[in-house]
């Protein structure tokens, strides 16, 4: 059986401690989609990480993790966080890396930067990871597949093609150094020496699991809001965030992904540039900040701080209907324990009209919240394992949330660490 952990907002929704846990009863879990250009905080027995492209399943030595065809293979970060994870006592992960996936190049980052730096304050915030550049590359047919690395006369006729048509754009457009063939042709077999040991046909492993029964969990990187099509362009990322690409960017076919768990978290945060309607400043976002996450809420690639704002239900009801969900996991509860009165955003006001409907961006820069007060709960719900045991108010704001979204919350994490979650069963699951 297949099941996905994917978000339902703009990324950092506590996906990968949802991952992690999940992963317990997994054989294989997937990264299906995006690069190192966001990361997923996990806390367990080992200690704390940011993983950035190993999947959130490698700290259980009886999973198999993939690196999927439609991966932004970063391979030098790649090896660099899993000698990361040895380092701090996890046994070596068992990892396939798809003959399919393509790379990031270093020539990727830079232009990255450069476009950046191009667009001033016109930029979209990136993270420099390379990954508007890699994944341009890939659909434009001059991207370096894995498989590539193994023919030798490809790879040299390949790298003096492809300078030649960046090296255009370095002179031109953004006057700097040029791309030498024979430093690209170097890098490859650099990247080729690391990742020879794990290359496979993973779509064809995972057929063959299938068969076998295996439980194979696929983890989504980012949230529905940073789609390409669906999200709130341009300011999104640049392979799709969605459970349905889970199928293609993993190599399995569309029926075999049976439940789809999308994680939304009990408030709301963003990393870059986009509308962020809930969105809240001040003290009240920089209260929330400090509270919230498991040790704040900055980014764990950029270490940025992240906007701030209440939860979010026309975003999270669209989110989770682009998911195609069939249960939500509601993250991170407990930070809202120090709040008398906890607003929810139920409505945009567009134009004086007011929608629950999700918009298309020219008219989500216009939106503005239209919000609901609850009462708080005012204690600290860390260490409860059962739902009836949470107060009364924490119970009604979940309830409302459930309510207004249309979508099942089974899954309430009520801390940072593996088993801080409570299982629950909705009446919307009936």
């Amino acid at each position: 059986m297949v099941k996905a952990v994917v978000g339902a907002n703009w990324g950092d929704e506590g996906k990968g401690k949802i991952t992690d846990m999940l992963a317990e009863q997994a054989d294989i879990i997937v990264r299906f989609q995006g690069g190192a250009n966001a990361g997923h905080t996990i806390i367990n027995d080992y200690g704390k990480f940011a993983l950035h492209t190993l999947p959130s399943g490698v700290f259980y030595d009886h999973t198999t993790s993939i690196i999927g065809n439609g991966v932004a293979l970063d391979v030098p970060v790649l090896f660099k966080e899993v000698q990361s994870i040895i380092d701090q006592g996890v046994p070596m992960p068992k990892i396939l890396v798809s003959d399919r996936a393509q790379m990031v190049m270093s020539y990727h980052k830079n232009f990255d930067a450069y476009e950046e730096e191009r667009l001033g304050g016109k930029s979209f915030g990136s993270t420099k990871s390379g990954i508007a550049p890699f994944y341009s590359d890939k659909y434009a047919k001059i991207g370096f597949q894995v498989s590539e690395l193994f023919d030798d006369e490809l790879l040299k006729e390949k790298v003096v093609r492809v300078a030649e048509q960046k090296n255009v754009l370095l002179e031109h457009l953004y006057h700097k150094p040029l791309i030498n063939p024979d430093d690209l042709y170097n890098e490859l077999q650099e990247y080729k020496k690391m990742v020879e040991p794990f290359v496979c046909d993973t779509s064809l492993f995972l057929n063959n699991a299938l068969k076998e029964g295996k439980e194979v969990l696929l983890e989504g990187q980012l949230g529905s809001l940073k789609d390409p099509d669906h999200g709130i362009y341009p300011m999104v990322t640049s392979s799709s965030t969605l459970a349905g690409y889970g199928a293609i960017g993993a190599g399995i076919p569309p029926y075999e992904i049976k439940k789809i768990v999308t994680v939304c978290k009990a408030y709301s945060s963003a990393v870059g540039a986009g509308a962020f309607v809930s969105e809240i400043f001040g003290d009240e976002a920089d209260e929330l900040r400090r509270r919230g996450g498991d040790g704040g809420e900055f980014g764990a690639t950029t270490g940025r701080p992240r906007r701030m704002g209440w939860f979010d239900c026309v975003a999270s009801k669209y989110g989770c209907r682009m998911q195609g969900t069939t249960d939500v996991a509601f993250t991170v509860l407990d930070v809202l324990g120090y709040l008398d009165e906890i607003p929810v955003c139920v409505g945009y006001d567009i134009d004086g009209e007011v929608t629950t409907d999700f918009p298309t961006t020219h008219l989500l820069e216009k939106a503005k919240p239209v919000l609901k007060t609850l009462p708080g709960w005012k204690c600290d719900i860390r260490g409860i394992k059962k739902y009836e045991d949470l107060p009364e108010n924490c119970r009604n704001y979940i309830e409302f949330i459930e309510e207004q979204i249309g979508y099942p919350i089974t899954m309430v994490s009520n801390g940072p660490e593996r088993h801080d979650i409570i299982y629950r069963e909705s009446e919307l699951s009936k």
